[in-house]
């Protein structure tokens, strides 16, 4: 039960302006890289909802449909030329890093928090799924909808910056194998969230999808030496 009064939504309003003003941060034209902080700073009105007593599983909505706000906005940065990829990833992978510590510790610290949890290494993860793959009874089919339809967008708007970066570049096929082992962990977790039975084969297609698409918007580097003897 969400323990939900007028002090809680007045400071669940000031934490998510805060957010706001590290998201349109730009928009002052203070020449400074602050609004990369919005991935992080998205984390504090998340785990507030969560102390608050919301969904877990709602609330993890609500944190990725934020980051993927933050990655459409860096994208346009990237097209632009305004922003730079390995910052977007860097800050994207420490926030979710932060995520995955709080997820170890507010649990511990409140175990209320615990609940529709499962216990994963040392992390306290939406307990999504029985030991059949089936869905638990606590969880509503809807937000889970929207939930595998938004984390699937959150890594597709990581790897469309990537592909936009290294259009045209040359690169040679085994790097491949370094940029798609990159995404391994992803594939995985989308796998998980689709089909957890078929977790291992959702993984091997999405990685040849990725490999394929490498393999037509790059170039080897080759194809000069080639018209050359030509």
């Amino acid at each position: 039960m969400a323990l939900f009064d007028l002090n809680a939504i007045i400071i669940l309003v000031t934490l998510f302006v805060i957010y706001g003003v590290f998201l349109f941060f730009d928009l002052f034209k203070r020449n400074e890289n602050y609004g990369y902080f919005a991935y992080i700073v998205a984390l504090v009105p998340i785990n507030f909802l969560w102390f608050l007593g919301f969904d877990v599983l709602g609330i993890y909505l609500v944190l990725f449909i934020l980051w993927c706000i933050c990655l459409l906005r860096d994208l346009w940065g990237v097209k632009s030329e305004k922003k730079e990829i390995n910052q977007i990833v860097l800050f994207l992978v420490l926030a979710l890093i932060i995520q995955l510590i709080l997820s170890a510790i507010l649990p511990v610290t409140n175990v209320v928090l615990q609940t529709n949890t499962e216990l994963f290494w040392y992390f306290y993860l939406p307990d999504i799924y029985d030991a059949n793959f089936n869905t638990e009874s606590w969880v509503n089919l809807n937000i889970l909808t929207a939930f595998r339809i938004v984390a699937t967008l959150l890594v597709a708007l990581v790897i469309v910056p990537l592909l936009v970066d290294i259009k045209g570049e040359e690169v040679p096929v085994p790097v491949f194998i370094i940029i798609i082992g990159l995404f391994i962990i992803p594939f995985l977790y989308l796998g998980w969230i689709w089909l957890p039975g078929g977790m291992g084969v959702l993984t091997f297609l999405f990685s040849v999808v990725l490999f394929v698409i490498l393999l037509i918007i790059t170039r080897s580097g080759k194809e000069v030496q080639m018209k050359k003897k030509q």
